[in-house]
């Protein structure tokens, strides 16, 4: 059983930034895909980025790109979610996720497979 805890969420003025993190345990974090999503009051799960386990395979939400990056760190089973020029529509909890076949293009809810419980981000303007 993988079990994921994100932190580093908080309050932040429009244009500033936040670093998410993503600690996993159990399973082989290595192996994994990763994805981080989110959730606005009264919208729908969202995907938002997602790494695979080789170098470039990193993939983008449009309204994200050029603003978030994506990382991790095998040894320490973390990943990570820089979110940089931040917006008062980034407002949302944010989710990690696990795609245990390694399927880093997988980009709705239903194909990840363990979630944390999220963090929340709220953006000022």
């Amino acid at each position: 059983q993988v079990q994921l805890v994100e932190s580093g969420g908080g309050l932040v003025q429009a244009g500033g930034s936040l670093r998410l993190s993503c600690a996993a345990s159990g399973g082989t974090f290595s192996t994994y895909a990763m994805g981080w999503f989110r959730q606005a009051p009264g919208k729908d799960r969202e995907f938002v980025a997602a790494i695979g386990w080789g170098a470039g395979t990193t993939r983008f939400a449009d309204s994200v790109k050029g603003r978030f990056t994506i990382s991790r760190d095998n040894p320490k089973n973390t990943v990570y979610l820089q979110m940089n020029s931040l917006k008062p529509e980034d407002t949302a909890v944010y989710y990690c996720a696990v795609q245990s076949t390694g399927r880093w293009r997988a980009t709705g809810v239903t194909q990840y497979d363990y979630w944390g419980r999220g963090t929340q981000v709220t953006v000022s303007s």
